[in-house]
């Protein structure tokens, strides 16, 4: 037996994902049927609208652009250390220079 090919990465825009929330809310189907519907994953609803509800502040965790200001802050702080220690290597080298 082989084993199953995994499937390549799709990415959907905001207002598909905006509809496929909407139809989970409206209760008349579950997340696995809409999910089934549209051949998504049903994983991959779930976070949708978990998130939507974090983003409509029914739940308490990092709304959508506060995770995209962490991930920002997260890669300037990354770069800023690399900087600094490129400027430590290099004060390190010239003053073993200058002795």
């Amino acid at each position: 037996m082989g084993k199953k090919k995994p499937r390549p990465r799709r990415s959907f825009t905001p207002e598909f994902k905006a509809e496929i929330i909407e139809l989970c809310r409206r209760a008349d189907r579950s997340i696995g049927q809409v999910a089934g519907d549209f051949e998504l994953t049903e994983t991959a609803v779930r976070s949708w609208v978990r998130q939507a509800e974090v983003d409509a502040g029914e739940r308490d965790r990092l709304t959508s652009s506060e995770r995209e200001e962490l991930a920002a802050l997260r890669r300037e702080n990354r770069r800023l250390r690399e900087d600094v220690d490129i400027l430590k290597r290099a004060t390190a080298f010239f003053a073993t220079e200058t002795r």
